[in-house]
């Protein structure tokens, strides 16, 4: 072995050894120096490299770490804009034939035209382009898993439930000056826009929370609520709630018959479910002209009957069928836009105007179901702006649409067999409700 360049200078200065004070010596004692120090530095580090395999932080100044990355890579996201599982798993680095191997196993359990933007993803891959596992929230439900499985690696896919824990919670809120409606009420509370249309929902045969909110009306509710590991809460049933609205004060409980489906009932177990919805809209929106027989139309500039109600409302928010019934016709016209109207039980007849797009799927003929969303608010026809009409005709001769939803009786009450197992949980949920009812009397 052949040593050049040695900078004998610069061994001494490490060793702490100053030139200068160093006394000449004969070239062949310094060769001989030299040789023997050479052969120590060489077996120092051999020492040094061994070492280092097993304590890297006791290497010299002159060793160069060297860190071995991770032999996974994990990833989080969300699914871009018109992204495609394939364009996806690409960008993050797997193999092309993994790549084909995930898709095709992804597609026998999930339809993957469904996969939806800014929906979260988790990856997990070796360094080498091999997939550990992927998983794609399908909603707040349902999780697609996708890992290979025991020792052949064969890709698994599955659809499997988001592992959730289940609280019961209270809340309890008022409307008035700084929170005017009842989303931003609910919200004061920390709870989500949800909650707020599923309790508009159950009281919605009682209250019209497009016109009959008013200040210091008040609510106050126990509910179940689910929350994960990763991403926000859910909700689950409202099990118990009261609404303070203009003086009165509205009560419901949650109450599954044995065999038979879930309903909400006042204290007295009647049934809050009515014949007509109070409005078409679930709330937020404002009435801006009334059932009349002679008013100034915005547009023709004329006194007519106005034969309806019409609720302002963004374009595309969702106009739901106010009661069960056959499908009459959905068409479009110059005068009323895109229109549905609705045949009902007992004479009656809804109808839907200027509404910007149909319900996919709807049709004459078919059935809907109260609640069913129907059509999307617009401005299509003679309109100054997007809008609801809504329009009730009964025996074939227009009624004013809010008086006749008040004189709708109620559904079916608790059956005397089961009267008191309804009593039982309604005490139950009286309880829970104690002391969100209490803060909403403060």
């Amino acid at each position: 072995m052949r040593f050049t360049g040695i900078d004998a200078d610069a061994i001494h200065a490490r060793r702490g050894i100053s030139p200068s004070r160093l006394a000449p010596e004969s070239p062949a004692r310094v060769r001989g120096r030299l040789a023997r120090l050479l052969v120590a530095c060489a077996a120092a580090g051999l020492v040094a490299c061994a070492a280092s395999d097993v304590a890297p932080e006791r290497q010299g100044a002159r060793t160069t770490d060297i860190f071995l990355p991770a032999d996974t890579m994990l990833v989080r996201g969300e699914v871009p804009t018109n992204a495609t599982l394939d364009a996806m798993l690409r960008t993050q680095g797997l193999a092309g034939d993994v790549v084909k191997h995930v898709v095709d196993a992804a597609g026998a359990v999930f339809d993957l035209r469904r996969l939806r933007a800014a929906q979260p993803y988790s990856l997990e891959r070796s360094l080498q382009g091999a997939l550990r596992f992927f998983e794609y929230e399908i909603d707040a439900d349902r999780l697609l898993r996708i890992a290979p499985e025991g020792v052949s690696g064969v890709l698994r896919a599955e659809v499997l439930p988001i592992p959730k824990t289940l609280a019961l919670e209270t809340a309890a809120g008022r409307i008035d000056r700084d929170t005017p409606s009842l989303f931003q009420a609910m919200a004061e509370t920390g709870e989500g826009a949800e909650l707020a249309v599923a309790l508009a929902g159950i009281f919605a045969g009682e209250v019209d929370f497009n016109s009959d909110i008013q200040p210091e009306d008040g609510f106050a509710l126990s509910f179940e609520k689910y929350t994960r590991e990763r991403g926000p809460a859910s909700y689950g049933h409202i099990l118990a709630a009261e609404f303070q609205n203009g003086g009165r004060t509205l009560r419901a409980f949650r109450f599954t018959p044995p065999g038979g489906e879930a309903g909400y009932y006042d204290e007295q177990g009647r049934s809050l479910r009515r014949f007509f919805l109070r409005s078409p809209l679930k709330f937020e929106p404002r009435i801006t002209s009334r059932f009349s027989l002679r008013r100034l139309h915005p547009v023709l500039h004329t006194t007519r009957a106005h034969n309806g109600v019409d609720y302002a409302a963004p374009t595309g928010a969702p106009v739901l069928a106010i009661a069960s019934g056959t499908v009459i016709s959905a068409t479009f016209d110059r005068t009323n836009g895109r229109m549905v109207r609705i045949r009902h039980t007992g004479g009656y007849e809804s109808l839907y105007l200027h509404l910007s797009a149909f319900a996919q799927g709807l049709r004459a003929g078919m059935r809907i179901n109260q609640g069913e969303v129907l059509g999307r608010v617009g401005s299509t026809g003679l309109a100054t702006g997007p809008h609801l009409h809504y329009a009730l005709k009964k025996n074939g001769a227009f009624v004013n649409p809010l008086a006749e939803h008040q004189k709708m009786p109620s559904g079916e009450p608790v059956p005397p067999a089961l009267m008191q197992a309804f009593l039982q949980e309604r005490d139950q949920a009286l309880e829970t409700l104690r002391g969100p009812a209490l803060r909403l009397a403060e």
